[in-house]
């Protein structure tokens, strides 16, 4: 206890790492099962389902099959820059959401008033590109280090495409800066604040569309997403630049890539969809009762599901998990000076809800778009994506030249 009243600062920044490890790593794993599902209904199939009700286990058992299985090193390997890979992607990947807030309330921990993010920093944006841009070396070590020919052809497509289109990812946001006026992402989003004619927020997707376009293409492309995935070409690379691994540095590369995900989608919320901001305007009252409603509604959906269900683990299992959302949601109804958790969770839940989405488009482009060919890959990111990015960015710097922005 004197350690915690000695150092209060350092003891909060503590409790907040463990919380977001705790949620960021739990996300990872169900991110997978979320994915096989939604691909799954796609293409007319369940997806996991006898593992835990409806697959729910199914992340818990990967992990522990990753985590007992034979783990091969060829034996030509460099072995330092073979183990150095997958750390480092995994280390950057979690790094960089550090720097995320996801929400503007500022909280009282041990009498500390704190904000909800890690690492409040004024230059937050460039640190975030500066942290995201090193994630190359652990693709590119990976696919060296290996000391195989299709490691080290994945490990170059992915330099390649990575660098490529980092310059239309980087470009793309430059509009979002010159109109905010600021690298803080507390900044950027205040800038968002606020409707057009009443009822339209005033967000910078509307005014950045282009940017936006730009910027999400490259992201899935950053993150080597199909259609982007050229770096992994199962039919031309059996699994790219982690063919030769194997046990938990596989998953670690996996972990890393969704962890990516979950980076460039709270990016974009932050930049272009209000962040942490409501859709509706402040006068709508109504607004602060949808957390709860949608609580209590998908608890209803729960316990019902559950007693339809033919497994008798999920008519064990749903109902209970739907009571407690139903009691969460409750919790989230109350509103006043002396319960004001209503307004306290609209915050995050307009930030999680738009992060969502986009994670939602991720997989809805994984189970319908075909793989590019590695010479259309490039000739769109050089030829079409980086010139219109200067397009969008020359406009922008026009109007804000002229003072016709918002």
């Amino acid at each position: 206890m004197e350690f915690v009243t000695q150092h209060p600062v350092l003891v909060v920044s503590l409790i907040k790492i463990a919380i977001a490890l705790f949620v960021v790593m739990t996300a990872l794993a169900y991110l997978t099962w979320f994915e096989r599902k939604v691909v799954a209904r796609i293409q007319s199939r369940w997806g996991p389902y006898w593992v835990g009700p409806h697959g729910l286990l199914q992340p818990l058992a990967d992990g522990i099959k990753f985590l007992f299985k034979e783990d091969v090193v060829p034996p030509t390997a460099d072995k330092v820059a073979y183990l150095l890979a997958p750390f480092l992607a995994l280390a950057l990947a979690l790094t960089t959401l550090a720097l995320v807030p996801i929400g503007p309330a500022t909280i009282s921990i041990l009498g500390q008033p704190t904000q909800l993010v890690i690492s409040h920093s004024p230059i937050a944006l460039i640190l975030l590109f500066a942290i995201s841009s090193v994630g190359v070396y652990g693709v590119m070590l990976a696919g060296w280090s290996s000391n195989s020919k299709y490691p080290l052809l994945g490990g170059l497509r992915s330099s390649a495409q990575m660098i490529s289109y980092e310059v239309s990812l980087t470009l793309s946001v430059v509009g979002v800066l010159l109109l905010a006026g600021s690298f803080d992402f507390y900044d950027i989003v205040g800038h968002q604040a606020g409707h057009w004619f009443h009822f339209l927020p005033s967000w910078e997707i509307f005014p950045q569309f282009l940017g936006f376009i730009c910027y999400l293409t490259a992201a899935i492309a950053e993150t080597n997403r199909v259609p982007f995935d050229l770096p992994e070409g199962e039919t031309e690379l059996v699994a790219g630049f982690h063919t030769e691994y194997s046990s938990f540095k596989f998953a670690m590369f996996f972990m890393a890539e969704y962890g990516n995900m979950i980076t460039v989608s709270c990016l974009a919320t932050l930049l272009f969809l209000g962040g942490w901001l409501s859709p509706f305007p402040d006068r709508w009252s109504w607004q602060l009762y949808l957390p709860g409603a949608g609580l209590i509604i998908g608890g209803l959906a729960l316990i019902v599901g559950g007693l339809r269900s033919v497994q008798w683990n999920a008519k064990a299992v749903f109902p209970v998990l739907g009571l407690v959302c139903i009691g969460v949601g409750y919790l989230c109804t109350l509103h006043g000076a002396t319960h004001p958790v209503a307004k306290a969770v609209q915050g995050p839940f307009w930030f999680i809800s738009k992060v969502f989405l986009l994670l939602f488009f991720y997989v809805w482009a994984r189970g319908t778009l075909p793989r590019f060919r590695y010479d259309q890959l490039m000739s769109f990111g050089w030829k079409f994506l980086l010139p219109l990015s200067l397009i969008n960015l020359v406009g922008t710097s026009i109007f804000v030249v002229l003072g016709w922005h918002p």
